[in-house]
């Protein structure tokens, strides 16, 4: 989990702490570039075993392309449920209409 690859001990601290605060009838969606990976994670090392089951994971349509075949299908938001006709991509499309302002607040030494 700390090791090659992404840093997967992040998001699993995350949705710990996120969990904790949440009813515990409330079902999340997680939508992450490696989640299928961290799906995975979760069920074989048993991480989150309170929460594991009212988590869905899906990874966005844009990283879905990388990943093999079975992970597009079963990972794809529009095929899980609670995720209606979301691609995944609204936080790509917010930094990119949000662009021009990097310019204006960097620091320049």
């Amino acid at each position: 989990l700390t090791s090659a690859g992404k840093r997967q001990h992040y998001a699993i601290a995350l949705l710990d702490k996120f969990f904790r605060h949440v009813p515990a009838t409330f079902r999340a969606g997680v939508l992450y570039d490696i989640g299928c990976q961290l799906h995975r994670s979760c069920y074989k090392w048993d991480l989150l075993p309170d929460y594991c089951d009212r988590i869905v994971f899906v990874i966005s349509v844009f990283h879905a392309f990388g990943h093999q075949w079975p992970c597009q299908i079963i990972y794809h938001p529009r095929k899980c449920a609670c995720f209606g006709l979301s691609d995944g991509e609204g936080c790509e499309r917010l930094w990119s209409a949000l662009d021009h302002l990097v310019a204006g607040l960097r620091v320049s030494g």
